[in-house]
C-alpha cells in the first residue's frame, strides 16, 4: 500500500518519505484494523451489480460512522484496495498526529476541506488523485448521517462534479448496513453486530446531465442496496 507513487494530492496533504520504521508501523496497523473491523462487525461483502475487478471506480456509500471507510476499503481485494485511496474530512482527520498518521500512512488516504474559506476548489486533491488513475472512496453527503429516521441525507454537489470531469471512471454505489448499531455515536469500540457491504451496479453517466437530476438518481441508485439488505 505504501509503494504506490505519488501524487500532486500526496504533496497537498503533506505526505513525505518516511523511514522504514514508519512504514511497518502503518502496514502492521493496516493489516490489523482490516482484521479486526471484519471481524467485530462480521462484516461480508456482496457484489451484485459489478464484480471486484481493476477498474477506475469511485465507490460511493452512506456514511453512518467513522469507521465506514475502513469497513468499505477492507471489503476490497488486495490489489484493488492498493489502488484505491478514502477520502476523508481533514477537520477531523488532521486534528493530531495520529489521526495523520493513520490516514495518511495507514490507510493511504487524501484529505479535503469541507469548510471552504477562500477560492480554492476543496475537490482538488481528488482530482488529482483521479488523475493519477486511483480509485477512490467517497461519501457523497459530506458528513455523517446521525439521524435514526433518515436513510440518507441530501447529496452535495462533488459526486456531479468529478462524474462530470471523469466520465471514463465508474461510479458504484455501495450500501454499508448495521454500522448506526455497530458503531453508535459516542461509541470508541464497534460492536459485535453483523454488517454487510453491498456494491450495486454502475451509474449511467449519459442518464441526467442536470445536477439535481444526477444527483437524485445516484441517491436512489444507492437507497436500492438498502432494499436488498432487508430481503
Amino acid at each position: 500500500m505504501n509503494n504506490l507513487p505519488e501524487s500532486k494530492a500526496d504533496r497537498n496533504n503533506k505526505i513525505k518519505p518516511n523511514n522504514v520504521l514508519t512504514q511497518s508501523c502503518g502496514r502492521l496497523i493496516a493489516f490489523l484494523t482490516r482484521r479486526s473491523a471484519r471481524l467485530l462487525t462480521g462484516a461480508r461483502s456482496v457484489w451484485l451489480g459489478c464484480e471486484p475487478e481493476r477498474k477506475q471506480r469511485i465507490y460511493y456509500a452512506n456514511h453512518n460512522s467513522h469507521i465506514d471507510f475502513i469497513l468499505l476499503w477492507s471489503s476490497l481485494p488486495t490489489d484493488i484496495r492498493r489502488m484505491t485511496r478514502p477520502i476523508a474530512a481533514s477537520d477531523y482527520w488532521m486534528k493530531d498526529a495520529f489521526r495523520r498518521f493513520l490516514i495518511q500512512d495507514t490507510f493511504s488516504g487524501v484529505t479535503i476541506n469541507r469548510n471552504r474559506s477562500d477560492q480554492n476548489d476543496p475537490l482538488q486533491p481528488v482530482k488529482e488523485v483521479l488523475a493519477d488513475g486511483y480509485s477512490i472512496i467517497f461519501f457523497p453527503e459530506g458528513t455523517r448521517n446521525l439521524e435514526d429516521d433518515i436513510d440518507l441525507l441530501n447529496f452535495k454537489s462533488g459526486l456531479y462534479h468529478l462524474s462530470q470531469q471523469f466520465p471514463h471512471v465508474e461510479l458504484i454505489p455501495v450500501w454499508i448496513s448495521n454500522l448506526k448499531r455497530v458503531m453508535p455515536k459516542g461509541s470508541i469500540v464497534p460492536l459485535p453486530l453483523l454488517s454487510t457491504v453491498i456494491f450495486g451496479t454502475p451509474l449511467n453517466l449519459n442518464a441526467h446531465d442536470n445536477k439535481t437530476e444526477f444527483l437524485h438518481y445516484a441517491q436512489q441508485e444507492l437507497l436500492k442496496l438498502k432494499q436488498v439488505e432487508n430481503q
